[in-house]
Formats: structure tokens, sequence, C-alpha cells
């Protein structure tokens, strides 16, 4: 649900975001295609399966990457909403941008991956990040609400290495959501894709969409502290790679709201997938005007002078805020202090 950028840090540098802020523009962009998806994942923050009504059109999702591009933006997240492989134009989409010189990074769950079109990918130079929550098949499938989801993830996953994946300039990571079902296995997930020069892009669950139907994939503060100091002293100890933990990501900081924006298959744009609140629709206002204008984005783009509670005071507050979307799912206030994370409470021995 966020982009894949530098692995213990900010995907920008702090220089770039401090001038995009001066500048009032974009870095990046998460750019969702059709809500069409085939699966029904559990934790889907999207509650993604049939397309909605009046999605975007190919015109108008080329319009709002010309837009972008206007306002500085670099990179684009392909987030399909569903499943980006359903809709019909997206090679025409990705050919756009990398036409455009954009840094594409593509989200997937593989489901239909085949030789070819990873092929296709690996030949326009887009990252890709393949949605993996467990390698055991019966955990995947039922996160995944399909059966036989698991095998096909592990065909997508062979067809992007036989391709070329991962190398200097192909990107290849897999997304997964930390949840009560899979998080036993998460750091034997995570050293088999650090062994395999894949990115382990882990992040909380934000109970959202589908997720609020099952509250068993809820995981507790004690638990995700106990996983994050597990994964940070695997990477310390057999990967020569520091890093402080803290929610949501792990081993990375998310900055996104002072320099993105999320626009949804309907033209909605959100500042991020967690925040689901529209600052306007680029049907009727123009992505600068969104960006620059409405209370959302102004609150979220000041967020070191906005944010409240302990996340205001924190000593890692120069790099992190903690998650605005689970912050505004559970208190419905996307300026509150991140509920999940234990920064905030005395430091135990655990």
């Amino acid at each position: 649900m966020s982009c894949v950028g530098e692995q213990f840090g900010m995907e920008f540098s702090l220089e770039e975001i401090a001038g995009c802020r001066k500048a009032q523009g974009l870095l990046s962009m998460e750019l969702e295609l059709s809500r069409l998806c085939d699966l029904r994942c559990l934790y889907c923050y999207a509650a993604s399966g049939k397309a909605l009504e009046n999605e975007l059109s190919l015109d108008e999702i080329r319009f709002i990457i010309d837009e972008a591009i206007g306002l500085g933006v670099k990179k684009i997240i392909v987030l399909g909403g569903g499943e980006p492989l359903l809709y019909p134009h997206l090679m025409d989409v990705l050919e756009y941008l990398r036409g455009r010189n954009l840094v594409v990074d593509l989200f997937t769950n593989g489901q239909t991956l085949n030789r070819e079109l990873a092929d296709k990918l690996f030949a326009l130079g887009v990252g890709v990040a393949l949605k993996m929550n467990s390698r055991i098949p019966g955990v995947q499938d039922r996160l995944a609400g399909r059966k036989g989801a698991h095998e096909a993830i592990g065909r997508a996953l062979e067809n992007l290495q036989t391709a070329g994946y991962p190398d200097s300039d192909h990107l290849l990571a897999i997304e997964t959501i930390i949840c009560s079902q899979n998080i036993a296995e998460l750091p034997g997930m995570w050293r088999w894709a650090r062994q395999n020069g894949i990115v382990p892009y882990f992040e909380s669950i934000t109970m959202q969409g589908r997720a609020v139907e099952y509250r068993e994939l809820e995981v507790g503060q004690e638990q995700l502290k106990k996983l994050f100091k597990e994964l940070a002293c695997i990477d310390r100890e057999e990967f020569k790679r520091s890093w402080t933990p803290h929610p949501p990501l792990v081993g990375s900081h998310c900055a996104r709201h002072e320099y993105s924006c999320t626009v949804t298959s309907t033209g909605e744009v959100h500042p991020c997938p967690g925040v689901d609140v529209s600052g306007g629709s680029i049907r009727h206002t123009s992505l600068a005007d969104i960006v620059r204008t409405s209370r959302i984005f102004r609150d979220l783009r000041n967020i070191r002078d906005t944010i409240k509670g302990h996340c205001a005071i924190c000593e890692l507050g120069e790099v992190c805020y903690g998650c605005r979307g689970h912050a505004y799912q559970v208190t419905g206030d996307y300026l509150a202090e991140d509920p999940i994370c234990w920064l905030k409470h005395p430091p135990s021995n655990s």
C-alpha cells in the first residue's frame, strides 16, 4: 500500500523533500488504475474486487501523469487499486511513464504474471513489488482469499528472476503485510529475501477496507516491537545494515505526505492509501490546486508543526512521524500520535 524506496531511509533526500515542500510540488505519486482484482485479500485497504463505475479513462490517466510531471514528480508507483495486471491498458500506461523518464514501481499480486510479461517489464526498466505475505501455501492462500494464490506467486517470482530481476537497474521487492497469521515466519522471510537480493518491504497492517471484517489479523504493539527488533538484529549481524526499529515500515521511514499523493481509480486525490480522505477530484480541480490549497494536504505538508501527542516531541521526529493512516483509521484524526508506536511508552527489556 506504500511505495518501495531506499530501505533504511527515505526514497528522497531531506534536501529534495525540503525543496519539494518549498515549491509546493510533488516528488512521487501513487496511481490506481482500477479496483478490478482477481483476489479477495483479507487485509485489502480498498476492499477491491469489481471495477468501480466511472473509473479514469486512459486519456485522463495520461493527463494526470502530465500534471504530476509539471509539479516535479520523478517517480510513479502503480498500485492498481485492485490488480494492475488486469487493467487492459497497463502497458500503454507503463510505456507512457517510461517515455517521460520517470522511475516506475509496479505492485502486483502476480497471479497472471507470465514469462512474456516479465520480459516486457524488465525491458521497460519497471521495478516490481510482488505481494507475498507467506511462504506457507495454506497461510498465503487464506490471506489472499483464493486457493492456488501461493503457487501463482511462486511462478511469478520465477518468471521475474528468469527475466533478469533483480539487478542494479531493476528493483525486485516483496510487499508483506504484518498480521497475526504470518508474524512467526517473518524473520525467516526477511532473511530469505535478503539472501536473494530481494527488497523486503514489510509494513504494519492498517485496519481499513476489508480488514475491518477480520479483526483477527491485528497484531499487538508488543508483538510488533519484538518483530522489528529481531529484524533489525538480523540485518545488523548478518547483512551489515543498521537501522532504528520503529513503525510502520520495517527498516525505513515514511515521509510521503511531504512530497507525494495517491490518485484513486475515480480521480480522487488522497494523501496516501491509509488516509483515505479526498483533497479533491482531478476531474474538477487541477492537481496543483489540490496539493497546494486543500486543508488535508496543507496539514500534512506541514506535519512537523501540526502533528499531535508524543509524535510531536519524539526524538526521531526529523525523519519519522508515525503512520498517519493508522492514526486516522484508529482515532479519526490524521494528525494524532501513532497509536501502534511503542516509542511513546517507557522502554522495557523486551
